[in-house]
């Protein structure tokens, strides 16, 4: 047996531990695996809870959806105003922590009248805890990181994810929308919107794992040193649909 099955097993221990819960399902890799997972668990009763709001992409939903789907678990869709929350718009630094904290609770309160007690999120061992501020939120709300406490790195979940055929194994990492604002410029809908339609356009065009930055207006564009090239080739088109939403379009020379 290997080290990630170890840990893998380790995983569904905890599980059958915990019995029953609701799954804070983002749509991501991590997210998707524990989802899996619990629906492995002999006798167990989880469901998935997906947040909806002006933060995630619709391919998030999509991906959720699915992923609670081929895991068999209830799927319930919570609809959240994040924008309405002033702590979150005015982008401070610790924004996720405030972020998280109304997502959270909402997560609780509609898992709260569905009967469930317990909430997982998709924490894992590769998150360091002093880049998420929003797992001060999490802790505050009580909620379990199983991926976590086993010591289940990234890794170790891409390769389990793969080796049980789920179609997320080698989803690149999205962070939510926000973070393509930087701190202390105020959240719009309008900006979030320009840089998902963006982004939409450029995995349109086959690019991955990429970044649309809003600074003040401007498009900053962070791509994969390999992308570059393929970037220069269609730049008139890039640049005529990225001006649709932005004043300029700027590249980063600093691969991600």
């Amino acid at each position: 047996m290997s080290g990630s099955e170890r840990l893998y097993s380790k995983l569904l221990n905890r599980l059958k531990d915990i019995g029953s819960a609701a799954v804070a399902l983002s749509g991501g890799v991590d997210s998707c695996f524990l989802a899996y997972a619990a629906s492995r668990v002999e006798g167990g009763n989880f469901a998935a809870y997906y947040v909806q709001s002006a933060f995630q992409p619709e391919f998030e939903l999509t991906d959720a959806l699915r992923a609670a789907k081929e895991a068999e678990l209830p799927f319930k869709t919570i609809s959240v105003d994040i924008l309405a929350c002033a702590d979150v718009v005015r982008n401070p630094t610790d924004r996720c922590y405030h972020c998280k904290k109304h997502i959270f609770s909402a997560i609780c309160k509609a898992a709260a009248a569905d009967g469930y007690k317990t909430i997982l999120d998709g924490t894992n061992a590769s998150d360091a805890e002093d880049d998420r501020p929003g797992m001060r939120a999490l802790r505050e709300a009580g909620v379990l990181s199983p991926l976590r406490e086993c010591g289940l790195t990234k890794a170790d979940i891409r390769r389990l994810a793969r080796e049980a055929g789920l179609f997320t194994w080698n989803k690149p990492a999205y962070a939510c929308l926000a973070t393509r604002i930087p701190p202390g410029e105020l959240i719009t809908k309008n900006k979030l919107h320009s840089v998902e339609a963006a982004e939409n356009f450029l995995f349109s065009l086959g690019f991955s794992d990429f970044r649309v930055r809003s600074v003040n207006g401007t498009a900053k564009l962070q791509l994969k040193a390999g992308q570059f090239d393929e970037l220069f080739k269609q730049r008139e088109l890039v640049f005529n649909e990225l001006r649709k939403y932005f004043d300029a379009v700027t590249l980063d020379l600093e691969p991600r």
